[in-house]
């Protein structure tokens, strides 16, 4: 076991043991000098009945870890092989389990469970649209972390696989019983995305009765056995979920997420209410309603109440000085009516106002529910062009306004890929597609880089990279975006050619090629000046400083 107040590799102090488990101890620890806290999940080998099989598990933990980003999962920052033992540092998510919490209050409030499934769902959603698909496979409170602000976290990625559709069945059972869909018994079928609506079924049985489905008598009935004052339809959705033959649930973590947001709307109680309003020939109407939205008057009545409704939000998200107020009102508008491009465009515009795009405007990103591989189903459908300009313009968001500057790239690359696979079924937008292309070119020249260094094989993608990066000015230079984005470029072009100066020399780049660069750079800067705010002002003043040095080190390479 680790020593409380002992150092781990130099920069991680243990401070307290949270939380242990059968092979497992987990610690808080802090890094003094970044004063950041974070878990250590320590996996002793001593005493551990085939501890490769254990490894192997956790390797295939941590690698999974690694390659997400989502703010409801955890991140993975090191792995350590110590004293014997195994060593995973990853976030600390301070709160507890829903486990916990079930033990100490007993069945939740149904808008608590219904707000934290829609959580899950779009973790899985995420998970679901990786490139191959991740099945979680674990689904359960002990897995589940509540904080205090409500956000829940998914934890213990041990079950957890990338789907490969050959596999025609799993071989082994992974999961929990009661949790786990009969497909996870192996010889029954493959896991799949509808493995996890199972287990997320099951989770939110426990969550709303308080009966465990993996105790006597292991059986789930319809909630409102055990509590009359549950929603039917609520009841309905859990029934759908958990059904054993996977065809018979939701097919996918999106169609959950938007029955749980509309439960109520399912909810029989609602229907008999109407019903006794006006009567059962009304009721047969209503109920047709809500399957076929009715048509003909109907229909255009309540298109033209949506419209009027959008717009409404719109004119005061422009009036408002709060910035995060205006936020949410775009998303309110978003959420209204998804088609149309209005909203999109006066999101991306307010995240950018300032030249900056924080960890706060990137979470209201998340809120829309776009990922790079699942888009927002309507609008990317009903209006694709539109859809791509808007990926266009976050993966720009990414790349010249984003707060870290080490993920700018690898974020934005996703982003101008799903505006590049649009752009390339539209003859008319050759240029479009061809500037997205670049981006995602650059952006992958960045990702494969350094391990080619190590490898050695990277002769020849510096000169291809510069290629490209000119390119990238010229088409920018001929058609341009915003000031801001073009200094943005400048700056990227002059930093990133004084760091592999010597690398393009190699590559055949000539010395005479990047400064003819840097003065058709100065002229632009110059033109810009003219009548340029302090913002334009302040950024060719760094972008100069930084050429004077850059100048030396082309002269100091090519000497």
């Amino acid at each position: 076991m680790l020593k409380i107040g002992s150092v781990i590799d130099g920069k991680y102090k243990v401070l307290s043991e949270i939380g242990h488990g059968g092979m497992s101890v987990v610690y808080l620890a802090i890094n003094e000098k970044a004063n950041k806290p974070w878990a250590i999940k320590e996996v002793r080998k001593n005493g551990v009945k085939d501890f490769e099989i254990v490894r192997q598990s956790l390797l295939v933990e941590t690698d999974l870890l690694k390659k997400l980003s989502h703010p409801n999962l955890p991140s993975i920052v090191d792995i350590i092989d110590y004293d014997d033992n195994f060593l995973i540092v990853m976030d600390y998510i301070e709160g507890n389990t829903l486990e916990h919490i079930l033990k100490e209050q007993g069945a939740q409030k149904q808008e608590d469970v219904v707000d934290w499934a829609i959580q899950l769902c779009d973790v899985l959603d995420y998970l679901h649209n990786c490139k191959p698909p991740i099945i979680y496979r674990d689904m359960k409170p002990s897995n589940i972390m509540l904080k205090s602000d409500g956000q829940v976290v998914l934890i213990d990625f041990g079950t957890a696989r990338e789907f490969k559709k050959a596999n025609v069945a799993d071989t082994t059972c992974l999961g929990t019983q009661g949790f786990a869909a009969p497909e996870q018994f192996g010889g029954m079928g493959q896991t799949d995305a509808r493995t996890d609506i199972y287990c997320l079924g099951a989770t939110m049985y426990y969550l709303v009765t308080g009966h465990n489905p993996s105790e006597p008598p292991y059986e789930m009935y319809p909630i409102r056995k055990w509590n009359q004052n549950l929603s039917s339809g609520l009841e309905s959705i859990i029934l759908k979920c958990t059904q054993k033959n996977p065809d018979d649930r939701y097919q996918s973590a999106g169609e959950l997420m938007y029955a749980l947001k509309h439960y109520l709307e399912l909810d029989t109680s609602a229907l008999m209410k109407y019903r006794r309003n006006i009567g059962a020939f009304g009721a047969t109407v209503f109920i047709s309603c809500l399957c076929l939205i009715g048509s003909g008057s109907f229909y255009a009545a309540a298109k033209a109440k949506q419209q009027d409704t959008y717009q409404t939000v719109l004119n005061k998200a422009d009036k408002t000085t709060d910035s995060h107020e205006a936020m949410k009102l775009y998303l309110d508008a978003i959420k209204i009516n998804d088609t149309q491009p209005q909203a999109y465009n006066e999101f991306y515009e307010l995240i950018t106002q300032d030249g900056v795009f924080d960890e706060y405007e990137e979470e209201e990103l998340i809120r829309l529910n776009v990922s790079t591989e699942n888009y927002l189903k309507h609008f990317a459908d009903k209006s694709p062009l539109e859809y791509a300009q808007f990926c266009y313009n976050i993966g720009n968001a990414y790349w010249f306004y984003y707060i870290h500057e080490e993920s700018r790239q690898s974020n934005a690359v996703a982003w101008f890929q799903s505006a590049l696979e649009i752009f390339s079924d539209k003859t008319d937008y050759e240029q479009e597609y061809k500037r997205c292309l670049l981006y995602v070119e650059i952006g992958n020249f960045y990702k494969k880089i350094v391990s080619a260094q190590i490898e050695g094989t990277d002769s020849g993608m510096y000169g291809d990279y510069w290629n490209k990066l000119a390119e990238l000015k010229r088409m920018n230079d001929a058609d341009s975006d915003r000031e801001l984005i073009t200094l943005r470029l400048y700056r990227e072009i002059v930093t990133r050619s004084m760091e592999y100066s010597k690398y393009l020399r190699e590559d055949g780049i000539s010395k005479e090629e990047i400064l003819d660069m840097y003065s058709e750079i100065e002229e632009s800067m110059d033109k810009m000046q003219e009548n340029a705010g302090s913002a334009v002002k302040d950024e060719t003043e760094d972008i100069r400083q930084i050429m004077k040095g850059a100048v030396n080190m082309i002269n100091s390479s090519y000497r």
